[in-house]
């Protein structure tokens, strides 16, 4: 616990930042957004894949945008060849874990077990070999780090998200657009967790609003890795 009570705040609220923080690199390297350099920013989805994501690579093919894709590998095992389709559309495919768990509180056996899993599904699916993790939740826990660097992932947290599951398509791209700036990393998403046929209505629409406001801005669209270069 040296780390955070270097932290000088509370231990109760330190864990808490360290768990959820989104610039929190306690339990494991972490990155929240790229340069401020550039005007670019990156789209992420989380959960899939699910039965509507063909919907959404076709409304990212109409502006020849890039997104990152941290997908489940419970969802890939169902969903094959849409997976598939997302590494062949161009975009980044990033490890989401295999069953979608809280990873606070898990030993680190667990979340090695279900991380592995996750990049042996991805690989295996789609031919991806990822070097990108979300934590489910965006929760973090003791001994994550060196799952990750066992694993080879960098973890990646985010600028602004969408709370999609819960809000309209105007309040999701307009909380979008206002924590847009240089190098930010916007976090939507695909699927609900493990749910078969999940309903992404609302997410396809905000996308459909989204990407063209962000082109008017003069936003580059990249992908995570192209945004945040590891090297």
């Amino acid at each position: 616990m040296y780390e955070l009570a270097a932290l000088g705040v509370a231990p109760a609220g330190a864990l808490a930042w360290a768990v959820r923080g989104r610039s929190a690199t306690v339990f494991g390297d972490s990155i929240w957004r790229g340069s401020r350099n550039r005007r670019a920013v990156a789209l992420t989805f989380d959960d899939g894949p699910s039965e509507a994501t063909p919907q959404l690579l076709d409304l990212l093919a109409r502006h020849s945008v890039p997104a990152t894709f941290f997908q489940c590998g419970a969802n890939i095992e169902r969903l094959p060849a849409v997976a598939r389709a997302v590494r062949e559309a161009g975009h980044e495919i990033g490890n989401h874990s295999y069953t979608h768990p809280y990873f606070c509180f898990r030993s680190a056996r667990f979340m090695e077990d279900d991380l592995r899993r996750a990049q042996d599904t991805i690989e295996r699916n789609t031919g991806a070999v990822p070097a990108l993790f979300r934590a489910p939740f965006g929760v973090r826990w003791f001994g994550l780090g060196g799952v990750q660097r066992r694993l080879g992932l960098t973890g990646v947290m985010w600028t602004a998200i969408g709370y999609d599951w819960n809000r309209t398509a105007d309040e999701i791209a307009g909380r979008m657009c206002a924590g847009v700036s240089n190098g930010a990393i916007l976090c939507l998403h695909d699927g609900r967790e493990l749910r078969v046929k999940p309903d992404i209505g609302v997410t396809l629409e905000a996308v459909r609003r989204l990407v063209p406001m962000l082109l008017d801005q003069g936003y580059t669209l990249e992908t995570v890795s192209r945004l945040c270069p590891m090297t």
